[in-house]
């Protein structure tokens, strides 16, 4: 007699092969920040390494001179470049049923619904975690480099091994309502001093071309802001943006897209100005929620197929991303 396992097994994994892209858009539409990131298309994916390596352009070329005639040129070398290098990090998630389950279900639509059932589960399960994760600080164990670390409320820390209190240049900028970027005494974030907040940052992050092109905030501070534009509101739209169909209410700060993100682990009195040009969320290509062979343990009448996703939130660049606070 065959085993009800061999059927529970194959449509679990022929389901979540077919369902692969709708997992990712489920993944996106509920956590803005993970929809930007992958944005026009997937993370990027890897095929191996020890670590994830990012080339870093840090300093400026020394040897820029003003001459004339006969003068002596210096052709010092310049050490412009280093790497960031962040650890693969690791996500897991079973789904298991009994084999008491398994017989119960044993007909084709029974069957069919229980692997729906618990396909869904873990979509859940995987999209609620990871959204905490992505804003994390990353003290749990084995987990990503969340916001709250890469783009830290103190502007330090170490990230890619390379720690920021040695070199100023890994240091993201900070805005504190209590201590502001432009001086003068604390101000009270609320409806008519947000943009006061917002525009030294915005300022201050911006380079030539390089510029934040996404603000993701709190409820709390993305209702001052939508507040403050009661004369004048500038929706994203068209084509460039997928926000309306992520289901996501967005609006415009310059040329940055603002999106508020409550519920997804942001923390409250936060918004996050990122240059997503030098943010990446890097995935295996071997391990981006990729369906294991079933195993059966030796000590139970079950059988689960194992889900595996193993990359990391990775940075290039920390001086262009900023924080606002409280």
């Amino acid at each position: 007699m065959a085993s009800p396992n061999a059927t529970f097994t194959e449509l679990v994994s022929t389901t979540f092969r077919k369902h692969g892209k709708s997992f990712t858009d489920n993944v996106s539409k509920h956590n803005a920040l993970y929809r930007k990131l992958a944005e026009g298309g997937a993370p990027t994916m890897v095929d191996g390494g020890l670590t994830i390596v990012k080339p870093l352009d840090h300093n400026s070329n020394g040897t820029y001179q003003r001459y004339s005639g006969y003068d002596v040129l210096n052709v010092t070398q310049s050490d412009v470049l280093s790497a960031a290098e962040y650890s693969w990090r690791q996500i897991a998630i079973n789904v298991v049923a009994s084999g008491l389950e398994m017989r119960i279900n044993k007909g084709d639509s029974r069957i069919i619904a229980l692997v729906k059932a618990r396909i869904k589960n873990a979509i859940r399960t995987f999209k609620n975690n990871f959204s905490v994760d992505l804003y994390s600080d990353g003290t749990l164990p084995n987990q990503i480099t969340g916001l709250q670390a890469m783009v830290s409320d103190t502007g330090t820390g170490t990230i890619g091994g390379i720690d920021s209190s040695t070199w100023v240049f890994w240091q993201n900028v900070v805005q504190s309502a209590a201590a502001p970027l432009q001086g003068g005494a604390a101000i009270t974030p609320s409806a008519t001093t947000i943009e006061s907040l917002m525009l030294p940052l915005y300022l201050q992050l911006t380079r030539g071309d390089d510029q934040p092109n996404l603000i993701v905030m709190s409820n709390d501070y993305f209702t001052f802001f939508e507040s403050s534009q009661t004369s004048l509101k500038r929706y994203a739209g068209g084509s460039s943006s997928g926000s309306a169909s992520a289901g996501f209410v967005s609006m415009m700060y310059k040329n940055a897209e603002v999106i508020y993100d409550g519920g997804s682990g942001i923390p409250t009195a936060h918004a996050y100005f990122l240059n997503t040009d030098y943010i990446d969320l890097v995935v295996h290509e071997d391990a981006n929620m990729t369906v294991l062979d079933e195993v059966k343990p030796y000590n139970q009448d079950a059988a689960v197929v194992p889900v595996l996703w193993m990359g990391n939130l990775v940075c290039s660049n920390r001086a262009l991303q900023g924080v606002m606070k409280a």
